[in-house]
Protein backbone atom coordinates (compact mmCIF):
# COMPACT_ATOMS: atom_id res chain seq x y z
CA UNK A 1 0.00 0.00 0.00
CA UNK A 2 1.26 3.87 -0.78
CA UNK A 3 2.18 6.07 2.11
CA UNK A 4 0.22 9.35 2.36
CA UNK A 5 1.97 12.53 4.72
CA UNK A 6 -0.82 14.25 5.91
CA UNK A 7 0.46 18.11 6.86
CA UNK A 8 -0.29 21.05 9.12
CA UNK A 9 -3.87 19.81 10.21
CA UNK A 10 -4.93 20.60 13.76
CA UNK A 11 -4.83 17.10 15.53
CA UNK A 12 -6.79 16.05 18.50
CA UNK A 13 -5.21 12.85 19.46
CA UNK A 14 -7.84 12.19 22.72
CA UNK A 15 -4.17 11.24 24.37
CA UNK A 16 -4.41 12.12 28.40
CA UNK A 17 -0.86 13.66 27.76
CA UNK A 18 -1.09 15.33 25.02
CA UNK A 19 -2.89 18.99 24.09
CA UNK A 20 -6.47 19.75 23.18
CA UNK A 21 -5.16 20.02 19.58
CA UNK A 22 -2.03 20.43 17.75
CA UNK A 23 -0.45 21.22 14.86
CA UNK A 24 0.84 18.34 13.63
CA UNK A 25 1.68 15.88 10.44
CA UNK A 26 0.01 12.57 10.18
CA UNK A 27 2.37 9.47 8.25
CA UNK A 28 -0.12 6.80 7.09
CA UNK A 29 1.57 3.70 6.10
CA UNK A 30 -1.24 1.34 4.26
CA UNK A 31 -3.79 1.57 6.68
CA UNK A 32 -1.58 2.31 9.70
CA UNK A 33 -0.63 5.54 11.22
CA UNK A 34 3.14 5.10 11.67
CA UNK A 35 4.46 8.40 13.06
CA UNK A 36 2.60 11.77 13.86
CA UNK A 37 5.01 14.51 14.92
CA UNK A 38 5.68 18.09 13.44
CA UNK A 39 7.20 18.58 9.76
CA UNK A 40 8.16 14.75 9.44
CA UNK A 41 10.25 14.63 6.17
CA UNK A 42 8.97 11.45 3.83
CA UNK A 43 9.78 11.66 0.51
CA UNK A 44 8.33 8.87 -1.03
CA UNK A 45 4.85 9.47 0.62
CA UNK A 46 2.30 11.45 -1.22
CA UNK A 47 1.50 14.63 0.28
CA UNK A 48 -1.61 15.96 1.40
CA UNK A 49 -2.11 19.52 2.71
CA UNK A 50 -4.71 19.56 5.79
CA UNK A 51 -4.02 23.12 6.97
CA UNK A 52 -6.77 24.37 8.49
CA UNK A 53 -8.62 21.43 8.76
CA UNK A 54 -9.38 19.46 11.98
CA UNK A 55 -8.72 15.45 12.24
CA UNK A 56 -10.08 13.79 15.30
CA UNK A 57 -10.18 10.01 16.25
CA UNK A 58 -12.65 8.04 14.12
CA UNK A 59 -16.25 7.74 16.23
CA UNK A 60 -17.19 4.71 17.57
CA UNK A 61 -21.23 4.56 17.78
CA UNK A 62 -21.16 1.33 20.29
CA UNK A 63 -24.98 0.99 20.00
CA UNK A 64 -26.69 0.97 16.64
CA UNK A 65 -29.38 -1.78 15.18
CA UNK A 66 -28.48 -1.39 11.75
CA UNK A 67 -30.77 -3.64 10.68
CA UNK A 68 -34.07 -1.42 11.19
CA UNK A 69 -32.16 0.97 8.80
CA UNK A 70 -34.85 0.61 6.04
CA UNK A 71 -37.79 2.25 8.12
CA UNK A 72 -35.50 5.54 8.90
CA UNK A 73 -37.48 7.64 10.59
CA UNK A 74 -40.76 6.14 11.06
CA UNK A 75 -40.77 6.13 14.71
CA UNK A 76 -39.88 9.50 15.00
CA UNK A 77 -42.44 10.55 17.18
CA UNK A 78 -42.87 6.64 18.99
CA UNK A 79 -42.76 6.28 22.85
CA UNK A 80 -40.57 3.61 23.81
CA UNK A 81 -44.16 1.19 24.40
CA UNK A 82 -45.05 2.57 20.52
CA UNK A 83 -41.18 1.30 19.51
CA UNK A 84 -41.60 -2.23 21.39
CA UNK A 85 -45.27 -3.01 19.85
CA UNK A 86 -45.19 -1.84 16.48
CA UNK A 87 -41.61 -2.89 15.37
CA UNK A 88 -40.85 -5.82 17.78
CA UNK A 89 -44.38 -7.00 17.75
CA UNK A 90 -44.89 -6.21 14.35
CA UNK A 91 -42.00 -5.81 12.02
CA UNK A 92 -39.68 -8.22 13.01
CA UNK A 93 -41.01 -11.31 11.65
CA UNK A 94 -41.61 -9.67 8.12
CA UNK A 95 -37.72 -9.72 7.72
CA UNK A 96 -35.82 -11.77 5.52
CA UNK A 97 -32.66 -12.17 4.84
CA UNK A 98 -32.38 -9.72 1.80
CA UNK A 99 -33.91 -6.96 4.07
CA UNK A 100 -31.27 -7.74 6.91
CA UNK A 101 -28.46 -7.38 4.21
CA UNK A 102 -30.08 -4.47 2.57
CA UNK A 103 -30.93 -3.05 6.74
CA UNK A 104 -27.24 -3.57 7.67
CA UNK A 105 -25.22 -2.43 4.70
CA UNK A 106 -27.63 1.15 4.23
CA UNK A 107 -26.52 1.38 8.16
CA UNK A 108 -23.45 0.92 8.05
CA UNK A 109 -22.62 3.07 4.54
CA UNK A 110 -24.94 5.83 6.72
CA UNK A 111 -22.37 5.42 10.14
CA UNK A 112 -19.50 5.78 7.65
CA UNK A 113 -20.92 8.95 6.07
CA UNK A 114 -20.92 10.05 9.57
CA UNK A 115 -17.99 9.40 10.33
CA UNK A 116 -17.67 6.52 12.45
CA UNK A 117 -14.83 4.08 11.93
CA UNK A 118 -16.28 1.28 14.07
CA UNK A 119 -19.88 0.18 14.92
CA UNK A 120 -21.43 -1.86 17.60
CA UNK A 121 -23.72 -3.38 15.90
CA UNK A 122 -26.60 -4.63 18.01
CA UNK A 123 -28.29 -7.40 15.79
CA UNK A 124 -31.22 -8.43 17.76
CA UNK A 125 -33.36 -9.85 14.66
CA UNK A 126 -31.57 -13.00 13.73
CA UNK A 127 -34.21 -15.14 12.98
CA UNK A 128 -32.19 -18.39 11.10
CA UNK A 129 -28.87 -18.86 10.02
CA UNK A 130 -29.41 -16.77 6.88
CA UNK A 131 -30.45 -13.58 8.50
CA UNK A 132 -27.41 -13.58 10.63
CA UNK A 133 -25.09 -14.50 7.69
CA UNK A 134 -27.16 -11.56 5.33
CA UNK A 135 -26.41 -9.15 8.31
CA UNK A 136 -22.84 -9.98 8.50
CA UNK A 137 -22.36 -9.87 4.87
CA UNK A 138 -23.63 -6.35 5.02
CA UNK A 139 -21.40 -5.41 7.45
CA UNK A 140 -18.58 -6.75 5.07
CA UNK A 141 -19.51 -4.44 2.27
CA UNK A 142 -19.72 -2.12 3.80
CA UNK A 143 -16.07 -2.18 4.96
CA UNK A 144 -16.68 -0.67 8.21
CA UNK A 145 -15.02 -2.19 11.42
CA UNK A 146 -17.47 -3.87 13.26
CA UNK A 147 -18.90 -5.80 16.52
CA UNK A 148 -21.25 -7.94 15.43
CA UNK A 149 -23.67 -8.72 18.20
CA UNK A 150 -25.48 -11.05 17.45
CA UNK A 151 -29.00 -11.90 19.11
CA UNK A 152 -32.92 -12.83 18.30
CA UNK A 153 -35.98 -11.08 18.75
CA UNK A 154 -37.24 -11.32 22.17
CA UNK A 155 -38.39 -14.56 23.56
CA UNK A 156 -39.41 -16.27 27.04
CA UNK A 157 -37.24 -15.56 29.82
CA UNK A 158 -35.87 -19.17 30.26
CA UNK A 159 -35.23 -19.38 26.84
CA UNK A 160 -31.49 -19.61 26.34
CA UNK A 161 -29.12 -18.18 23.62
CA UNK A 162 -28.67 -20.30 21.15
CA UNK A 163 -25.21 -21.02 20.93
CA UNK A 164 -24.64 -23.44 18.21
CA UNK A 165 -25.53 -20.44 16.20
CA UNK A 166 -22.46 -18.71 18.05
CA UNK A 167 -20.01 -21.08 17.53
CA UNK A 168 -21.18 -21.39 13.77
CA UNK A 169 -20.70 -17.41 13.43
CA UNK A 170 -17.31 -17.92 15.75
CA UNK A 171 -16.22 -20.85 13.28
CA UNK A 172 -17.27 -19.48 9.96
CA UNK A 173 -18.82 -16.07 8.53
CA UNK A 174 -17.31 -13.75 11.26
CA UNK A 175 -13.40 -15.44 11.82
CA UNK A 176 -12.70 -14.73 7.82
CA UNK A 177 -13.23 -10.64 8.23
CA UNK A 178 -10.34 -9.09 9.61
CA UNK A 179 -12.40 -5.69 10.63
CA UNK A 180 -15.51 -7.95 12.34
CA UNK A 181 -15.27 -9.39 15.88
CA UNK A 182 -18.45 -11.43 17.25
CA UNK A 183 -20.35 -10.79 20.48
CA UNK A 184 -23.21 -11.61 22.68
CA UNK A 185 -26.37 -9.75 22.17
CA UNK A 186 -28.05 -11.21 25.51
CA UNK A 187 -31.81 -10.75 26.93
CA UNK A 188 -29.93 -9.92 29.75
CA UNK A 189 -30.34 -10.29 33.21
CA UNK A 190 -33.22 -7.99 33.22
CA UNK A 191 -35.42 -9.89 30.67
CA UNK A 192 -34.45 -13.26 31.37
CA UNK A 193 -34.77 -15.88 34.64
CA UNK A 194 -32.21 -15.71 36.77
CA UNK A 195 -30.60 -19.43 35.47
CA UNK A 196 -31.07 -18.22 31.59
CA UNK A 197 -28.94 -15.20 32.48
CA UNK A 198 -25.87 -16.84 34.68
CA UNK A 199 -25.92 -19.61 31.51
CA UNK A 200 -26.16 -16.50 29.01
CA UNK A 201 -22.68 -15.24 30.72
CA UNK A 202 -21.38 -18.49 31.40
CA UNK A 203 -20.97 -18.98 27.87
CA UNK A 204 -19.56 -15.83 26.81
CA UNK A 205 -17.09 -15.72 29.21
CA UNK A 206 -15.99 -19.39 27.79
CA UNK A 207 -15.35 -18.04 24.62
CA UNK A 208 -14.11 -14.69 25.32
CA UNK A 209 -16.93 -12.68 24.02
CA UNK A 210 -18.79 -8.93 24.91
CA UNK A 211 -21.76 -9.96 26.39
CA UNK A 212 -24.33 -6.50 26.18
CA UNK A 213 -27.46 -5.96 27.32
CA UNK A 214 -30.19 -3.49 27.70
CA UNK A 215 -31.84 -2.38 30.59
CA UNK A 216 -34.09 0.84 30.64
CA UNK A 217 -36.16 1.54 33.51
CA UNK A 218 -37.62 0.03 36.14
CA UNK A 219 -36.01 -1.62 39.31
CA UNK A 220 -33.05 -4.58 38.48
CA UNK A 221 -34.75 -7.82 37.52
CA UNK A 222 -33.51 -11.40 39.92
CA UNK A 223 -31.12 -11.99 37.35
CA UNK A 224 -28.51 -9.18 38.19
CA UNK A 225 -28.07 -10.28 41.62
CA UNK A 226 -28.13 -13.88 40.60
CA UNK A 227 -25.53 -13.01 37.57
CA UNK A 228 -23.30 -10.82 40.15
CA UNK A 229 -23.18 -14.05 42.90
CA UNK A 230 -21.88 -15.76 40.11
CA UNK A 231 -18.89 -13.73 39.37
CA UNK A 232 -19.53 -12.78 35.76
CA UNK A 233 -19.64 -9.39 35.90
CA UNK A 234 -16.42 -8.12 34.18
CA UNK A 235 -14.96 -5.76 31.35
CA UNK A 236 -16.72 -7.83 29.03
CA UNK A 237 -20.01 -6.84 29.91
CA UNK A 238 -21.49 -3.81 28.48
CA UNK A 239 -25.07 -2.06 29.86
CA UNK A 240 -26.85 -0.68 27.20
CA UNK A 241 -28.83 2.73 28.69
CA UNK A 242 -28.44 1.84 32.28
CA UNK A 243 -31.54 4.16 32.83
CA UNK A 244 -33.45 2.90 36.76
CA UNK A 245 -30.35 1.28 38.15
CA UNK A 246 -29.71 2.33 41.48
CA UNK A 247 -26.54 4.45 42.20
CA UNK A 248 -24.81 1.14 44.42
CA UNK A 249 -25.90 -1.18 41.23
CA UNK A 250 -23.96 1.37 38.54
CA UNK A 251 -20.81 1.59 41.27
CA UNK A 252 -20.94 -2.42 41.67
CA UNK A 253 -20.16 -2.94 37.90
CA UNK A 254 -18.30 -0.33 37.38
CA UNK A 255 -16.05 -1.59 40.14
CA UNK A 256 -16.35 -5.01 38.49
CA UNK A 257 -14.93 -3.60 35.26
CA UNK A 258 -18.18 -3.07 33.05
CA UNK A 259 -18.81 -0.25 30.63
CA UNK A 260 -22.50 1.99 30.13
CA UNK A 261 -23.38 2.91 26.91
CA UNK A 262 -25.91 5.81 26.76
CA UNK A 263 -27.91 6.90 23.82
CA UNK A 264 -28.88 9.88 25.06
CA UNK A 265 -31.31 11.10 22.29
CA UNK A 266 -33.26 8.22 22.02
CA UNK A 267 -33.46 7.31 25.47
CA UNK A 268 -34.94 11.14 26.47
CA UNK A 269 -37.08 10.74 23.74
CA UNK A 270 -38.78 7.52 24.13
CA UNK A 271 -38.86 7.72 27.31
CA UNK A 272 -36.19 5.12 28.35
CA UNK A 273 -34.91 6.96 31.64
CA UNK A 274 -32.50 9.80 31.89
CA UNK A 275 -29.19 9.28 30.37
CA UNK A 276 -26.49 7.46 33.24
CA UNK A 277 -24.19 9.82 32.36
CA UNK A 278 -23.94 11.73 35.57
CA UNK A 279 -23.99 8.68 38.01
CA UNK A 280 -20.58 7.39 36.22
CA UNK A 281 -18.96 10.42 36.02
CA UNK A 282 -19.16 10.78 39.66
CA UNK A 283 -17.92 7.57 40.38
CA UNK A 284 -14.55 8.81 38.10
CA UNK A 285 -15.98 6.73 34.76
CA UNK A 286 -17.57 7.57 31.91
CA UNK A 287 -20.21 6.46 29.37
CA UNK A 288 -19.64 5.41 25.66
CA UNK A 289 -22.40 6.61 22.94
CA UNK A 290 -24.71 4.93 20.61
CA UNK A 291 -27.31 6.51 18.48
CA UNK A 292 -29.45 3.27 19.01
CA UNK A 293 -31.84 3.22 15.94
CA UNK A 294 -32.94 5.30 12.78
CA UNK A 295 -36.40 4.22 12.99
CA UNK A 296 -36.41 7.34 15.92
CA UNK A 297 -33.21 9.26 15.32
CA UNK A 298 -29.90 10.42 13.22
CA UNK A 299 -27.12 8.11 13.11
CA UNK A 300 -24.99 11.07 13.81
CA UNK A 301 -22.54 10.24 17.05
CA UNK A 302 -21.47 13.96 17.66
CA UNK A 303 -25.18 14.80 17.51
CA UNK A 304 -25.42 12.18 20.66
CA UNK A 305 -22.15 13.67 22.19
CA UNK A 306 -23.64 17.13 22.37
CA UNK A 307 -26.66 16.20 23.71
CA UNK A 308 -25.32 14.20 26.02
CA UNK A 309 -23.13 16.96 27.12
CA UNK A 310 -25.94 19.70 26.85
CA UNK A 311 -28.54 17.69 29.11
CA UNK A 312 -25.72 16.37 32.12
CA UNK A 313 -24.39 20.39 31.91
CA UNK A 314 -28.09 21.33 32.32
CA UNK A 315 -28.86 19.01 35.03
CA UNK A 316 -25.16 20.31 36.56
CA UNK A 317 -26.61 24.12 36.33
CA UNK A 318 -29.45 23.99 37.83
CA UNK A 319 -28.14 22.00 40.42
CA UNK A 320 -25.75 24.59 41.41
CA UNK A 321 -28.47 27.39 41.31
CA UNK A 322 -30.51 25.45 43.07
CA UNK A 323 -27.76 24.94 46.02
CA UNK A 324 -25.94 28.42 45.85
CA UNK A 325 -28.36 30.85 44.04
CA UNK A 326 -25.61 31.59 41.91
CA UNK A 327 -24.36 30.45 38.35
CA UNK A 328 -21.93 28.40 37.58
CA UNK A 329 -18.40 29.78 37.01
CA UNK A 330 -17.12 26.92 34.65
CA UNK A 331 -18.82 24.10 32.94
CA UNK A 332 -19.10 20.68 35.02
CA UNK A 333 -18.11 18.54 31.93
CA UNK A 334 -15.96 19.72 29.00
CA UNK A 335 -16.55 19.50 25.44
CA UNK A 336 -12.55 16.92 25.35
CA UNK A 337 -14.47 14.59 27.57
CA UNK A 338 -18.06 14.53 25.45
CA UNK A 339 -15.26 13.84 22.63
CA UNK A 340 -13.56 11.40 24.40
CA UNK A 341 -17.29 9.15 25.11
CA UNK A 342 -17.32 9.39 21.20
CA UNK A 343 -14.10 7.92 20.64
CA UNK A 344 -12.05 6.12 23.72
CA UNK A 345 -15.24 5.12 25.67
CA UNK A 346 -16.76 4.09 21.83
CA UNK A 347 -13.82 1.34 22.09
CA UNK A 348 -13.99 0.23 25.51
CA UNK A 349 -17.80 -0.23 25.09
CA UNK A 350 -17.30 -2.14 22.03
CA UNK A 351 -13.96 -4.38 23.36
CA UNK A 352 -12.14 -3.17 20.69
CA UNK A 353 -10.05 -0.96 22.50
CA UNK A 354 -8.78 2.28 22.12
CA UNK A 355 -9.69 3.86 18.95
CA UNK A 356 -6.63 4.21 16.34
CA UNK A 357 -4.86 7.12 17.40
CA UNK A 358 -1.74 9.24 16.05
CA UNK A 359 0.03 8.62 20.06
CA UNK A 360 -0.98 4.27 19.06
CA UNK A 361 -0.17 3.95 15.69
CA UNK A 362 -3.65 2.72 14.91
CA UNK A 363 -5.47 2.58 11.92
CA UNK A 364 -5.88 5.19 10.07
CA UNK A 365 -9.86 5.76 9.70
CA UNK A 366 -9.26 9.77 11.04
CA UNK A 367 -12.26 12.10 10.05
CA UNK A 368 -11.03 15.56 8.78
CA UNK A 369 -12.94 18.77 8.51
CA UNK A 370 -12.02 22.40 7.49
CA UNK A 371 -11.81 24.31 10.56
CA UNK A 372 -13.52 27.54 10.65
CA UNK A 373 -11.78 30.87 11.85
CA UNK A 374 -12.36 31.02 15.68
CA UNK A 375 -13.26 27.49 15.90
CA UNK A 376 -12.15 25.58 18.94
CA UNK A 377 -10.90 22.03 17.35
CA UNK A 378 -12.11 19.84 19.95
CA UNK A 379 -15.60 21.51 20.53
CA UNK A 380 -15.84 21.85 16.26
CA UNK A 381 -14.65 18.99 15.44
CA UNK A 382 -16.79 17.49 12.46
CA UNK A 383 -16.50 14.18 10.26
CA UNK A 384 -15.58 14.54 7.34
CA UNK A 385 -17.22 12.62 3.77
CA UNK A 386 -14.39 10.91 1.55
CA UNK A 387 -14.19 7.86 1.97
CA UNK A 388 -18.02 6.70 2.09
CA UNK A 389 -18.68 8.55 -1.07
CA UNK A 390 -16.76 6.09 -2.88
CA UNK A 391 -18.30 3.39 -1.12
CA UNK A 392 -21.80 5.07 -2.32
CA UNK A 393 -20.99 5.00 -5.52
CA UNK A 394 -19.59 1.46 -5.35
CA UNK A 395 -22.89 0.49 -4.66
CA UNK A 396 -25.38 1.78 -6.74
CA UNK A 397 -27.18 -0.47 -9.28
CA UNK A 398 -27.37 -3.59 -6.33
CA UNK A 399 -30.55 -4.94 -5.22
CA UNK A 400 -30.27 -2.42 -2.42
CA UNK A 401 -30.12 0.65 -4.70
CA UNK A 402 -33.85 1.40 -3.36
CA UNK A 403 -32.64 1.86 0.37
CA UNK A 404 -28.92 3.14 -0.76
CA UNK A 405 -30.79 6.13 -2.98
CA UNK A 406 -33.00 7.33 -0.15
CA UNK A 407 -29.48 7.21 2.23
CA UNK A 408 -27.92 9.19 -0.36
CA UNK A 409 -30.63 11.58 -0.77
CA UNK A 410 -30.98 12.25 2.79
CA UNK A 411 -26.82 13.01 3.20
CA UNK A 412 -27.27 15.41 0.22
CA UNK A 413 -29.25 17.77 2.55
CA UNK A 414 -26.11 17.71 4.54
CA UNK A 415 -23.28 17.79 2.36
CA UNK A 416 -20.70 20.17 3.40
CA UNK A 417 -20.80 24.52 2.33
CA UNK A 418 -18.72 24.97 -0.87
CA UNK A 419 -15.01 24.95 -0.18
CA UNK A 420 -15.46 22.36 2.99
CA UNK A 421 -15.06 18.75 2.89
CA UNK A 422 -11.76 17.12 2.05
CA UNK A 423 -8.51 18.39 1.37
CA UNK A 424 -7.73 19.26 -2.33
CA UNK A 425 -5.35 16.18 -3.25
CA UNK A 426 -7.26 13.98 -1.61
CA UNK A 427 -8.16 10.58 -4.21
CA UNK A 428 -11.92 10.29 -4.80
CA UNK A 429 -13.39 13.43 -3.49
CA UNK A 430 -15.26 14.45 -6.40
CA UNK A 431 -18.50 13.67 -4.68
CA UNK A 432 -17.24 15.28 -1.45
CA UNK A 433 -16.46 18.99 -2.74
CA UNK A 434 -19.69 19.41 -4.81
CA UNK A 435 -21.55 22.38 -3.87
CA UNK A 436 -24.53 21.88 -1.60
CA UNK A 437 -28.01 21.63 -3.71
CA UNK A 438 -30.36 23.52 -3.23
CA UNK A 439 -32.83 22.55 -1.57
CA UNK A 440 -37.13 23.14 -2.94
CA UNK A 441 -38.88 25.82 -1.39
CA UNK A 442 -41.68 23.94 0.65
CA UNK A 443 -45.37 25.51 0.60
CA UNK A 444 -48.01 24.12 2.57
CA UNK A 445 -51.10 24.56 -0.13
CA UNK A 446 -48.79 22.84 -2.90
CA UNK A 447 -47.53 19.26 -2.95
CA UNK A 448 -43.80 18.55 -3.98
CA UNK A 449 -43.22 15.80 -6.24
CA UNK A 450 -40.44 13.35 -5.45
CA UNK A 451 -38.01 14.66 -7.84
CA UNK A 452 -38.45 18.26 -6.37
CA UNK A 453 -38.03 16.87 -2.86
CA UNK A 454 -34.58 15.60 -3.53
CA UNK A 455 -35.24 11.71 -4.51
CA UNK A 456 -36.08 10.37 -8.27
CA UNK A 457 -39.41 10.02 -9.41
CA UNK A 458 -40.51 6.55 -9.25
Amino acid sequence: MSRVLLRGAQVVTMAADRPDAERLDILVDGDRIAAVHENIEAPDAEAVDLSGRIVIPGLVNAHLHTWQTALRSVGADWTLMEYLTHLHGECVGHYTPADMRIGTLAGALNQLNCGTTTLGDWCHNALSPEHADAAVEGLVEAGIRAVFLHGTPYRSPDTPHPLAEIDRLLDGPVRGHGLLTLGMALQGPQYSSPDTAVADFRAGAERGLLVSMHQSGGEPAPGWQAVRSAGLFGPLTNVVHGSGLPDDWIATLVEAGATFTTTPENELGQGHGAPVTGSLLRLDSAPSLGTDTDTAVPGKLLTAARIALAHQRGLDHDRHRRTTGLYADSPSVTARQALSWATVGGGEGTGTGRPGGPDRGGHAGRPARRRRPGTQPVAGARPGRHGPARRHRRHRGRDGRRHLAQTRSRAAHHRPRQGEGTAPGVRGTAAAQRPARRLPRLRPDRPVSPRRAGGRAR
